[in-house]
């Protein structure tokens, strides 16, 4: 008894790296995952980065909403860029190792950017009711100090919660295996580790995910029930079909994202299953942030039209 004592403790205290173990369930596939995931993480680089240069150089686009835009687009870039990278290490090496420190930064950027990301598309929704249901009051309202706020504290308002949160997991006696069933340091995976009471730290998570998740959530679901109801009042067929346009992609945009990270931090923890959560988590980490930059560009006329002027030029 007293002998499996030290061990326990021991395992405790030496815990000094985690596993990850990705997708190594399918070893004949990790090529194939290694190249398809290099394409979408250039694709992801690629597609965004134009999108910022063509709002920055095309006076046409100095606008609120595609300031915003810019904005989602940087932090697209960030978002995958903490995960992707070390993803693809993996799958290169064969290897997933990954430090305690490193896996709780890991974590930490991941949330830290998430929950941005929330914040920053209910600041989107919010423009387009502005735009849509105050239009006389639109340039007034959205003036470039305003924007200016309201990206600003999208960017920092979930950073002191979110390294509170990952302090608090982090601080939690972790004993036992170290193996991570996953392709990244999330919530899920990690406390499972955990020995010992984790129902605070559940409480915890429950209570931010509503604050950045729920709340934002019903938020941009009032804001688009509003633009529907004056998009419907309408008189102009051309009008209407004008104004669902530019809010149909972020829309699109945001119930996939929502969708999945509702299931993902919101869902009863006995219904966890490792290998669903490993699939959502791709669906909003990888896959989504690929679909974004098309979603933007091709249901954007804007973009379109400012596309081809910057190829123009390029290639004249």
């Amino acid at each position: 008894m007293e002998n499996k004592l030290k061990t326990e403790i021991l395992n405790i205290t030496t815990i000094v790296e985690f596993v990850l173990l990705g997708f190594s369930d399918i070893p004949n596939l990790q090529w194939i995952l290694f190249g398809v995931f290099l394409v979408i993480y250039l694709t992801i680089l690629v597609c965004n980065s134009i999108i910022i240069l063509i709002i920055r150089i095309d006076s046409a686009l100095q606008t609120p909403m595609y300031f915003f835009l810019s904005n989602f687009s940087f932090l697209e870039i960030c978002y995958v860029t903490v995960t992707i990278p070390k993803m693809l290490m993996d799958l290169l090496t064969q290897k997933g190792n990954i430090s305690f420190f490193a896996c709780a930064a890991q974590m930490c950027f991941v949330l830290m950017f998430g929950g941005s990301e929330c914040l920053l598309l209910t600041v989107m929704a919010y423009d387009r009711y502005v735009a849509i249901c105050n239009p006389l009051h639109y340039t007034l309202v959205m003036n470039q100090k305003v924007c200016i706020q309201l990206v600003t504290a999208s960017w920092i308002s979930a950073v002191p919660v979110v390294i509170g949160q990952t302090c608090q997991i982090f601080s939690l006696p972790f004993c036992g295996s170290n193996t991570i069933n996953h392709f990244f340091c999330d919530i899920p995976p990690v406390l499972k580790l955990a020995c010992g009471d984790t129902f605070v730290n559940e409480i915890t998570i429950y209570v931010v995910a509503v604050v950045f998740i729920m709340v934002p959530f019903l938020l941009i679901v009032f804001s688009y029930g509003k633009i529907i109801s004056s998009i419907l009042k309408l008189s102009s067929a051309k009008g209407r079909a004008k104004a669902f346009s530019t809010c149909s992609s972020h829309l699109i945009v945001v119930v996939s994202f929502y969708g999945t990270a509702t299931i993902t931090y919101l869902r009863p923890k006995p219904n966890q299953s490792e290998g669903v959560g490993k699939l959502i988590s791709l669906f909003y980490t990888v896959l989504i942030p690929t679909l974004n930059p098309i979603i933007y560009t091709l249901r954007n006329k804007d973009i379109m039209v400012a596309l081809r002027k910057l190829l123009t030029k390029l290639l004249t």
